[in-house]
């Protein structure tokens, strides 16, 4: 019996994850988790027109980011946006270039609040952005697995290892979702970027 396409996707899928697990590190002993961030909402999740604005406020910061001559090609900088919340990661030099790329950030209207996780040190090798990206992906698809967690509203972001959560969930949501992310192998820490709402 002929599979589906969608058989067919999530079997290349396994067999790209499969593959990529061999360049995670190995499962450390005990993963720390942190709150960044954590603010009380009432409200629904994000409607269409939140959507598209974070979406263009992303795409916006990226192009600054490229394009400012103060920044330079040697700054490794990733923006994620949720909810107006701009989660900033990567290494960059010098304190300047952290102060203009947080500057960039809190410029436009859009942004609601500016999370700075930005280190000071060269940026990352192509092997460590390699794994970070299976290990985002590995986190993603498990959310997307597990019952009772609204994936589509939880943005997963990896540097070094060391995973970020963010998004608009409840508390029991986003103990879930550490939990989840805690037995993806090579995850060093976790960090909640969370914007809570009420059940």
């Amino acid at each position: 019996m002929p599979r589906s396409k969608k058989q067919i996707r999530l079997t290349l899928l396994s067999l790209l994850l499969a593959g990529c697990g061999m360049l995670s590190a190995c499962v450390p002993l005990v993963i720390g988790t942190a709150t960044i961030t954590a603010i009380d909402l009432v409200q629904d999740r994000r409607t269409m027109g939140r959507n598209i604005d974070d979406n263009a406020l992303e795409l916006k910061l990226r192009t600054d980011f490229r394009s400012d001559s103060m920044l330079g090609k040697s700054a490794h900088l990733s923006v994620t946006v949720i909810n107006g919340l701009v989660l900033l990661t990567g290494e960059i030099q010098q304190e300047p270039q952290r102060e203009r790329a947080v500057g960039l950030a809190n410029y436009y209207s859009e942004t609601r609040k500016v999370v700075d996780e930005i280190e000071l040190t060269n940026a990352t090798d192509l092997r460590s952005r390699t794994n970070d990206s299976w290990i985002t992906s590995k986190v993603k698809t498990k959310l997307l697995r597990a019952p009772g967690i609204p994936s589509s509203n939880i943005k997963v972001v990896t540097e070094k290892g060391r995973v970020y959560l963010l998004g608009l969930v409840t508390r029991a949501e986003a103990e879930r979702s550490v939990s989840i992310a805690k037995t993806v192998r090579g995850v060093s820490h976790i960090y909640k970027v969370f914007e809570y709402i009420e059940p």
